[in-house]
């Protein structure tokens, strides 16, 4: 290799207007600007930035890079250089392909960034020296970011690695429960296409997984729109035994390592409404802002439900149809319908999966189109056209918030005597919020207010005592005999005073 003189401080790029560079933080140090010097930490390695890239993100190691370098000694005397090859190379960052020290260097660089850096011996070449290059010397690398692919350990043992061709947008990534869509074409180490998905792609619940281990597992690390190209060993394949042919694969023979092309195209987000499985919520389509019906909401929606054979049973708000307007957890409608749409916004399209414990039970209920049998699973197909939110404490003046506290400690009453112990001790919760020790109260207003608190938590402790939460009922007595102690305290101190 001939030995020619490599970039002088001549070649740093003038940008008076532009000198920053945003977003670069080195050991909490102001970003560097252009044709600033600087060590990285106390690494002993020093950057000088030439030209500054791109946004904001940098590469991390085991992350595949694209870059042009021109290796130098401290007297310029040149020893590498891409660019006398007029070729970039890629290079898996953490693996010092190059020198270790250079590899520290481009985790600091965002993409189309030119940077100068210089290297001690230990980071370098060392005792060994190369070529032209002394023992013991510091070298200079005069580095261009072109780009670089993220490479992601999905596995955690190597198992699946998964290579970031195209980034998705937003940051939602889909969940277990998610029905996803996505294409990908499997091939095997020499370029056998095993498997391959129609241009539309497939549709499949992560849960349940799909083609192979790997494929879900992977999944769930994606973003909407995201591309990926996976290499899968065996054990997240098809392991020892292999693949037999069938319609949709080819045979896969034992012990085969898998090159997946993979894009999420796009999830739909399926919620446990209630917690313990028997009420799903698929979101077909978002609704707007962030705000959600909650309890005591009036909402308006329509619907489609059906039976899990397609029978329709009812209909409301289609073809020109009335929609249906209810109050939530008011039991107006049944309890799967009622606590799904209690968590939908406005203009959300969402189907409901609704178990019969949460539908109409075991019993055959008659509706506008059809019967129910016994213990029927029910679909939902929801709209949220519109709610209106329940007045929160906030929002109301004194007198509202009393009103509002004795209407639902009324509701509350009529829940107790009709045996719903559990909806009536919601209800007392409620009216004691309205009227909670934080609220501030005239005089005149006091006592009504603490006697209201007083009346509802021992209305919720016999709710309690029904529902067999003993623990319960003692926590809001105890709430109650501190009030009452510290009423006579205060009848105490005003006694003294009189005397």
């Amino acid at each position: 290799m001939g030995v020619e003189k490599g970039t002088r401080d001549s070649d740093i790029e003038r940008e008076e207007d532009l000198d920053e560079e945003p977003g670069e933080v080195i050991e909490s140090a102001p970003p560097l600007k252009v044709g600033e010097e600087r060590e990285l930490g106390n690494s002993g390695i020093k950057k000088k930035l030439l030209k500054r890239g791109l946004g904001w993100e940098t590469p991390e190691f085991n992350d595949e890079v694209t870059v042009h370098y021109v290796g130098t000694l401290l007297d310029g005397t040149k020893f590498d250089s891409t660019r006398d090859r007029d070729s970039s190379v890629i290079m898996k960052l953490g693996q010092g392909e190059v020198v270790a020290g250079l590899d520290h260097g481009i985790i600091t660089m965002k993409k189309g960034e030119r940077a100068l850096f210089t290297l001690p011996p230990e980071l370098g070449f060392g005792v060994a020296g190369r070529d032209v290059v002394p023992t013991n010397s510091f070298v200079r690398y005069e580095v261009e970011l072109v780009s670089w692919i993220k490479v992601v350990d999905v596995s955690k043992d190597g198992g699946i690695i998964k290579k970031i061709v195209e980034k998705g947008d937003k940051h939602e990534r889909p969940g277990d429960l998610d029905e996803v869509l996505v294409k990908y074409q499997v091939a095997l180490a020499d370029g056998t296409i095993v498997a391959k998905t129609l241009e539309e792609g497939i549709e499949f619940y992560v849960k349940d997984g799909h083609l192979c281990p790997a494929l879900p597992k992977a999944t769930m690390t994606m973003k909407r729109g995201e591309k990926v190209k996976l290499v899968v060993q065996p054990q997240y394949a098809f392991g020892q035994e292999g693949k037999d042919a069938s319609d949709a694969i080819c045979p896969v023979p034992p012990n085969s390592t898998l090159y997946i092309d993979l894009e999420l195209t796009s999830f739909k987000p399926v919620i446990d409404v209630t917690g313990d499985a028997k009420v799903f919520k698929k979101i077909l389509k978002e609704g707007e802002g962030s705000l959600v019906a909650n309890e005591g909401a009036t909402v308006t929606i329509s619907y489609t439900a059906r039976l899990e054979d397609g029978t329709v049973f009812e209909r409301k708000g289609i073809d020109d149809g009335q929609p249906l307007q209810f109050i939530t957890d008011e039991e107006q409608v049944i309890a799967g319908l009622d606590q799904a749409v209690a968590t939908m916004k406005k203009g959300e399209h969402a189907i409901l999966t609704v178990k019969p414990e949460y539908g109409f039970g075991n019993i055959e209920t008659k509706r506008d189109l059809a019967i129910v049998p016994p213990s029927s699973i029910l679909v939902y197909e929801v709209e949220m056209l519109d709610f209106i939110k329940e007045k929160t404490p906030w929002e109301m003046n004194n007198q509202e918030k009393i009103k509002a506290a004795e209407r639902k400690k009324e509701e509350g009453n009529l829940l107790f005597k009709s045996g719903k112990y559990l909806r009536a001790g919601k209800k007392y919760d409620k009216a004691a919020s309205y009227v909670g020790e934080e609220e501030i109260f005239g005089d005149d207003e006091q006592k009504l207010v603490t006697a209201m608190r007083v009346t509802c938590w021992l209305n919720k402790a016999a709710c309690s005592l029904k529902l067999n939460d003993f623990q319960g009922a003692i926590k809001l007595c105890s709430k109650v005999r501190c009030i009452q102690e510290s009423s006579r305290q205060m009848l105490s101190n005003l006694k003294n005073q009189i005397t």
